[in-house]
């Protein structure tokens, strides 16, 4: 009887402790709690692009983005209007925004850092702009060189780049020097990107900042 009592004691402890390892992984392999599933941004025009990026004068061109968090990949969503019909562009995830939080150009800005091709767009007759890309992008998106220090690179921000170089001449670029976003690598300048938080100065596709580090990291 002792033995017996011993026996299912030792059982009912072990399945207990196999019950707690389980939901101790099942609360490590889920997002922080300051994560969410959805998250909504626009993107601004670069002010010295505009006049070639607008469909007329007297409109603004607006781009609004929408991700939704998956479980093996996440959906990202573009819709744009009031841009010039036709107009081709290149987007991409980079590391840096050429914008302050205001929409304001940078005066302190060198180079767009880390940046990842996700997709071409196209403006419609009416200059719309619709596509989806399904990728990681929330809290995870990185890129790295074992050849760098530091070696990985998070590329929090989405904008889109005149694909044609010669649209944006008329805004005083020098086609002549293209920049490298197409798969050509030689595209125009930026059309439109998202902005830094103000208090973070991360890109909107990070929605858990760790503001305990310095600068302010994400938490993946």
């Amino acid at each position: 009887m002792n033995r017996f009592t011993f026996t299912f004691s030792t059982v009912k402890k072990m399945v207990l402790s196999a019950a707690v390892a389980v939901a101790g992984f099942s609360v490590a392999s889920q997002p922080s709690m300051a994560q969410v599933d959805a998250i909504q941004f626009d993107l601004v025009a670069h002010p010295k692009n505009l006049a070639c990026l607008q469909s007329s004068p007297n409109v603004t061109p607006k781009a609004h983005i929408t991700v939704h968090r998956g479980k093996l990949a996440d959906t990202l969503t573009i819709q744009a209007q009031n841009i010039k019909p036709g107009l081709q562009f290149d987007m991409f995830t980079v590391q840096r925004s050429a914008l302050l939080s205001d929409g304001t150009v940078d005066p302190l800005f060198t180079n767009f850092g880390f940046a990842w091709y996700q997709s071409d767009l196209t403006a419609d007759a009416y200059g719309r702009i619709n596509a989806n890309i399904k990728t990681i992008l929330l809290d995870q998106i990185f890129g790295f060189d074992p050849d760098l220090s530091p070696n990985n690179f998070n590329a929090f921000h989405v904008g889109f780049w005149f694909n044609d170089p010669n649209t944006a001449v008329p805004c005083g670029f020098d086609a002549t020097k293209p920049t490298p976003f197409n798969g050509e690598h030689k595209a125009g300048p930026v059309a439109m990107i998202s902005v830094p938080d103000a208090n973070t100065n991360l890109g909107p596709l990070c929605t858990d900042p760790n503001t305990n580090t310095n600068p302010p990291t994400c938490n993946p």
